[in-house]
């Protein structure tokens, strides 16, 4: 297996400085390197307290100078919120300024509180995210490109700089069965989240991604599929049961934003009451002592699922977080050895 570590600056406590928060993910990203963990994975949300990053390429840049050379990738950049041109000049100088450790993870966008806000109707974030990557995949060749479509309409231009690296990887993020088929029969690598849920969706997205391996006939062997998943390696029982209620609080903020128009003030995110419970969060996700995480994760390598993107600070103080990492590395990692990179 594989392990990828997230860096969501999920910021609760809005007294805690958020320059500190962002010098904690660096030194969670120096940690996982050291620790041999795959890549280091950025999301983007806006206008809220939850997953803190406006501009994960900034984020990357600073991440990219305080290590040596594990790959970052976005997870996600949603392209329904930019313009391509753009977006796509920004990607190049970022790629550059990494010396080619850049990987793009694209998606349609998740958060009805967001969509809203930008005042991009919901509704069109499927045909505009469609367009939006084929230009962008055009822009990044470094060649004139011209562009015709609902959302664009312009003469040729080429984007300046060209990326230190081509072509730059991508990503597409799905999380329904069809969304992780059809993006890995195109060729894409795919990530996805289970979300809160237990292994009934742990094992239909990666039987979507298998099935479709399977009817590529072996052309799709190189494609790589990631799972987002909350974990955390406690001290012991008592450390596991706090970290399992963060997970669910974080959750209630999570279905805040992303259900419901949102009740936020001030970019708090509110706790919402929800179907979940404490006890559905635990048998969900595998936090828990070491040997309890190595036993969760088994079912996980038994479906195929070679590359887990670990996110660990969904509430846990900034040492919390790194006494989890040494032990997940230290007492987890040696159970599943490191699968090669495609």
């Amino acid at each position: 297996m594989r392990f990828s570590f997230y860096l969501p600056c999920y910021w609760p406590d809005l007294s805690y400085p958020a320059w500190r928060m962002y010098r904690d993910a660096v030194e969670q990203s120096r940690l996982a390197e050291n620790l041999g963990f795959d890549t280091l994975c950025i999301p983007e949300h806006h206008f809220i307290n939850y997953l803190t990053h406006p501009q994960p390429l900034l984020t990357a840049v600073k991440v990219a100078a305080a290590t040596r050379s594990i790959r970052i990738v976005t997870s996600v950049l949603v392209l329904p919120f930019y313009d391509m041109r753009r977006l796509a000049g920004e990607i190049c100088q970022a790629d550059c300024l990494m010396d080619g450790r850049l990987e793009l993870g694209v998606g349609r966008g998740a958060f009805a509180y967001e969509f809203d806000r930008f005042g991009v109707p919901r509704a069109e974030s499927r045909e505009r995210f469609d367009d939006a990557l084929a230009l962008l995949e055009e822009l990044l060749t470094g060649k004139e490109v011209g562009w015709k479509s609902r959302w664009y309409d312009f003469e040729p231009i080429a984007i300046t700089p060209h990326p230190a690296r081509r072509p730059i990887p991508i990503w597409i993020a799905a999380i329904t069965y069809p969304a992780i088929y059809h993006s890995v029969k195109r060729g894409y690598h795919v990530q996805t989240t289970p979300l809160r849920g237990g292994m009934d969706t742990v094992r239909m997205q990666a039987g979507a991604f298998n099935d479709a391996v399977r009817d590529a006939g072996g052309g799709r062997d190189d494609v790589k599929f990631s799972m987002l998943r909350m974990l955390y390696v406690a001290r012991d029982k008592a450390d596991a049961d706090d970290k399992v209620a963060m997970a669910f609080e974080n959750h209630r903020r999570f279905r805040n934003v992303f259900d419901t128009p949102g009740t936020v003030r001030d970019g708090v995110v509110a706790p919402i009451d929800v179907e979940e419970t404490v006890e559905d969060v635990r048998d969900a996700l595998p936090i828990g002592t070491a040997s309890e995480v190595v036993d969760k994760l088994g079912a996980y390598e038994d479906l195929n699922v070679r590359d887990l993107l670990l996110n660990m600070s969904f509430g846990a103080s900034h040492d919390d977080v790194l006494g989890s990492m040494e032990r997940f590395a230290r007492d987890v990692m040696p159970h599943y050895p490191r699968a090669e990179a495609a």
